[in-house]
């Protein structure tokens, strides 16, 4: 009898789910604190294979619920992280938090609309979506194909941040803040205060080239301003799942500034952007993965910034 049940409930396990849906497959992920679970995206273009989910996503799990923070970039990604998180825990999703508005980090947002969970983010989120949504979405749909894309929408956030906001997910606060314009003008950091856990979302990049979507003087001025803090770990939106700090920055710090002198040179040379776009901090070339997808783009958006200083 005992052996007909077992093979009972490994028959049911296998099975799809209802209206024909395979299971879910949960992302791997890593327990890098007590309790803080991190999924590292790889370094890689959005492809149907990988559905998007090409950032770091991770979960903060409290005595009474979970924050998830990031949610990768398609809602069948999402859909794997919330099996990651059931996989450990049953506790209600008390919030998604947003660290900022690119969509390989939040398109995964649809699959938890269901949880009951609040959507979190940078007072200026919702706006950002509001001006990007349509391109997010179909560029997003025409990068990993219909199957992949199925599903994917945009969930924008109710509960915004405007400077710092604590939430508890009980006896485990966990610290939002916002930051001045740098990688994006809507990135938000979240530290778990019981294990000095810092996830920065893109403001750190370690591994995948720096993607430039704001100001480049913001962005160094915001990774100087994070350098001066303590952590005990933090979690990068690409790269590994932690790494120490304040060391993790400064192959990134680096680059940036290096493509800010190159940038104001050239300006001050009497070049063109074109040049900027060829040569501009082409010496950090063999230190990044991607590099020559995202280098001419930060060139370009380096060179509008600072030829008006």
């Amino acid at each position: 009898m005992m052996g007909r049940i077992l093979a009972l409930l490994l028959l049911l396990a296998a099975a799809p789910a209802a209206g024909g849906e395979a299971a879910v497959e949960p992302f791997p992920v890593t327990e890098i604190a007590a309790g803080v679970f991190v999924h590292a995206g790889p370094y890689e273009l959005a492809t149907p294979a990988n559905l998007d989910a090409i950032s770091n996503a991770g979960f903060i799990v409290g005595r009474d619920g979970v924050a998830v923070i990031d949610t990768s970039g398609s809602y069948r990604a999402g859909r794997r992280l919330l099996a990651a998180i059931r996989a450990r825990t049953s506790l209600p999703i008390r919030y998604v938090i947003d660290t900022h508005v690119h969509p390989d980090h939040l398109l995964g947002n649809a699959a938890f609309l269901e949880t009951g969970a609040r959507f979190v983010g940078h007072k200026t989120l919702p706006d950002a979506l509001a001006a990007r949504a349509e391109t997010y979405l179909a560029a997003t749909k025409a990068l990993i194909g219909d199957d992949a894309f199925a599903g994917t929408r945009i969930v924008v956030p109710t509960l915004l941040v405007e400077g710092r906001m604590t939430l508890d997910l009980g006896d485990r606060p966990i610290e939002l803040e916002a930051w001045p314009t740098g990688h994006t003008n809507s990135d938000l950091t979240v530290l778990d205060r019981r294990t000095g856990t810092w996830f920065l979302g893109d403001i750190l990049f370690a591994g995948h080239v720096p993607a430039l979507d704001g100001s480049l003087k913001g962005w160094l001025a915001d990774i100087a301003e994070a350098r001066t803090r303590p952590a005990a770990r933090v979690v990068p939106g690409h790269g590994p799942a932690v790494m120490a700090w304040p060391d993790a920055a400064v192959p990134m710090q680096r680059y940036l500034e290096r493509l800010r002198d190159d940038v104001r040179a050239m300006i001050r040379d009497g070049r063109t952007i074109q040049d900027a776009v060829r040569e501009a901090a082409r010496s950090e070339a063999g230190n990044w993965a991607l590099f020559d997808d995202f280098n001419a783009r930060n060139a370009t958006a380096a060179f509008h910034e600072l030829e008006w200083e």
